[in-house]
């Protein structure tokens, strides 16, 4: 019972910190990141650049969904419009993968105690920085706790059992990896309680990959709950992103082996290996994706009509 609450207080704590890090990044450029999305998506490759920078900036695909389903409803975007930002959001939210994988433990208590002093502060922008800085430390101290908490439980015979058997059934691990990110709403998060648990040894980089394909057809609830109520075409937009991954995820689950020789070759590191992993996949399920990006919207019109 107690590895079951340290587990739920964990990820409490890594959405807490990735919260805070959005928050943040998006109380310094909401207004900005808005215009952006209203003007330069008229072309599906102009919609995916800008996606991936919003993206990037406010360290969440589903936020981004969110936007973009407000804004569809709201009539400022139209459906096709959104396309370009479906395919960006896939690519923008594998830098947060890829950023988590960084080195900083010697400076999270300065980030943490600086983030705090500035929150405090009666100033939007520096109270923005604030959230930001403590939110990276919240982040980045929670990911060691992942570690930690796999070398904890590495030993205990029912979850051995379990990720034994997680081992040999790859498509059990696919689900568990949709099961577990719909239910936290964060790709991310379930990302990186899998790099703990790789790098306690308790799991194989081909089975890590695995759930990482879930994810991204997990991470789907997110927009599909934010299109509940609204107009047909925000609700286009939802099934567009969860088409699109689910597709992504069929074409690519057979050569799952392929992937992981790949980014084995690419860097030692098997935290790393599954960042480059996730990376890898959206980026090229998005390039595939894009030079038939109008055609791809009409084919969810005609199925969702």
């Amino acid at each position: 019972m107690i590895y079951l609450i340290l587990f739920i207080v964990l990820i409490l704590l890594f959405i807490f910190g990735m919260t805070l890090l959005r928050t943040g990044l998006f109380n310094l450029s909401s207004k900005s990141l808005k215009g952006l999305l209203e003007k330069l998506t008229d072309k599906p490759w102009k919609g995916l650049i800008i996606s991936i920078l919003i993206t990037a900036l406010l360290q969440s695909s589903a936020a981004v969904m969110v936007l973009t389903i407000g804004l569809i409803s709201a009539r400022v975007l139209s459906f096709p419009q959104s396309i370009g930002i479906i395919l960006g959001t896939n690519i923008g939210t594998t830098l947060t993968t890829e950023f988590i994988t960084f080195d900083i433990n010697d400076y999270l208590l300065p980030l943490a105690i600086i983030g705090v002093l500035f929150m405090i502060i009666n100033k939007s922008q520096l109270r923005s920085i604030g959230f930001i800085l403590f939110g990276i430390a919240t982040v980045f101290t929670t990911m060691r706790g992942f570690k930690y908490f796999a070398g904890m439980i590495e030993d205990h015979p029912l979850l051995n059992t379990f990720f034994l058997q997680l081992a040999d059934q790859p498509i059990i691990a696919l689900l568990v990896g949709i099961g577990v990110t719909a239910l936290i709403q964060s790709s991310t998060a379930t990302i990186g309680i899998m790099m703990g648990f790789l790098e306690a040894g308790m799991l194989p980089i081909e089975i890590a990959i695995a759930i990482m394909l879930g994810s991204n057809i997990g991470t789907c609830i997110t927009s599909y709950l934010a299109s509940i109520g609204t107009e047909k075409s925000s609700k286009l937009c939802a099934y567009a992103h969860i088409w699109l991954n689910i597709g992504g995820v069929i074409l690519f689950y057979p050569f799952i082996d392929i992937l992981a020789a790949t980014v084995k070759n690419m860097t030692a590191d098997i935290d790393v290996q599954l960042a480059h992993a996730s990376l890898l996949f959206n980026v090229l399920s998005s390039l595939l994706v894009l030079p038939f990006a109008e055609r791809f919207g009409k084919l969810i019109m005609r199925i969702h009509s």
